[in-house]
């Protein structure tokens, strides 16, 4: 059975494959208020991870938790299952994702079960970008699988795409009755070039500003730009990242920046009114020699409120993360669990990184369970 979230019903998916019409995800209409003073301002809230990167020691626990039940990748991902509760919340999925029966594959080259879309939906993510250097590992046919898959639970997608009305059609979701429209756009392939150019969206800012205005002519009253980009294992973000940052944010068709790729923690930055992240950090990760800081990663938070002249974030947090490698291997929210040594180094490095080009003085503040 086809399991679609909670929150939504989609509506026009067969007109979209056919004409490349944006993909909407509606809800029904909130109930009216019967207050007499004028109504709140319209408003959401929005989380977004970082990086799934699904190594084979994560499915070996995958298969140790589900057990006669097969592989079942929530119980790894749990702890950020209340961390990650909003109108609307976006995950970046590295790599692709194969057929049920394999076989799977980590570094360099994956592919990783199917099961990894239901841990997403199940843990709450509603869509995931896809666009990353690891898109074409396994070629076009895991493309299709990839996005099979994250059909088949109900995990909405962007970035990679099975066919050119598909890569036509703007993803816009539904964000407590706001309409936000999600981008994913990639530095590259690891050197493989792309078969057809609509296979997947390649970093270039003519082409991600007029998709984004495409979208807001689709009926986005948000746009999100997921990006996977910068220096992997490196802390600071790179003169291009905020050099491609200040050229996107300063138009007007953009709302948000949330980057992707380097595998540990990057700054945030407010530039305008404007914020962007410049790398999430991993969200997920079994590396075959950890580092420390490949544990680590945060989750954004962001409520978006209507005012006079547009949309504008309100409120902006971040939560610290940490994969603890156990055994059992697990994802903790940091905010909610016990401190010892491991967490609070994390917590520190982290909120040191976060805030190191001065986003505590730009009103992002560490979010409290």
């Amino acid at each position: 059975m086809v399991r679609w979230p909670a929150f939504a019903l989609v509506t026009g998916l067969a007109l979209a494959a056919c004409t490349g019409s944006p993909v909407v995800v509606t809800s029904p209409p909130a109930p009216s208020s019967t207050s007499s003073g004028p109504p709140p301002p319209r408003s959401f809230t929005l989380t977004a991870g970082g990086d799934i990167l699904i190594h084979p020691a994560l499915t070996d626990q995958a298969v140790a938790d589900g057990g006669a039940a097969g592989r079942d990748y929530l119980p790894l991902l749990s702890g950020i299952k209340d961390t990650l509760k909003a109108d609307l919340s976006l995950c970046h999925l590295e790599i692709p994702l194969g057929t049920k029966e394999g076989p799977f594959f980590g570094y360099p080259a994956f592919i990783a079960p199917p099961e990894v879309a239901k841990g997403l939906v199940d843990v709450g993510y509603d869509s995931c970008s896809t666009a990353s250097n690891h898109t074409l590992d396994r070629g076009v046919g895991a493309i299709q699988t990839t996005l099979d898959a994250m059909d088949a639970v109900g995990l909405k997608h962007t970035g990679s795409f099975r066919t050119p009305e598909e890569s036509a059609a703007p993803l816009i979701l539904d964000a407590g009755g706001v309409r936000v429209a999600q981008l994913s756009f990639t530095y590259g392939f690891n050197g493989i070039p792309l078969p057809q150019p609509w296979r997947a969206n390649q970093i270039n800012v003519a082409k991600i500003l007029a998709d984004a205005r495409a979208a807001r002519a689709a009926g986005a009253e948000v746009v999100v730009l997921s990006v996977h980009w910068g220096n992997e294992y490196q802390h600071e973000a790179t003169e291009e990242q905020k050099s491609l940052a200040r050229q996107l944010l300063a138009d007007p068709a953009l709302d948000l920046i949330i980057g992707t790729h380097v595998h540990v923690v990057q700054p945030w930055e407010k530039i305008g009114k404007k914020w962007v992240i410049y790398g999430l950090g991993n969200e997920v990760a079994r590396h075959s020699e950890p580092r420390g800081v490949t544990e680590e990663g945060v989750i954004g938070r962001f409520k978006f409120e209507q005012g006079p002249e547009g949309w504008n974030v309100v409120e902006a947090s971040y939560t610290p993360t940490l994969v603890e490698l156990g055994p059992p291997i697990r994802l903790v929210d940091l905010t909610r669990v016990p401190a010892n040594a491991r967490r609070t180094e994390a917590i520190n490095r982290t909120e040191g990184v976060v805030f190191s080009l001065g986003a505590n003085g730009q009103g992002l503040s560490r979010a409290k369970p």
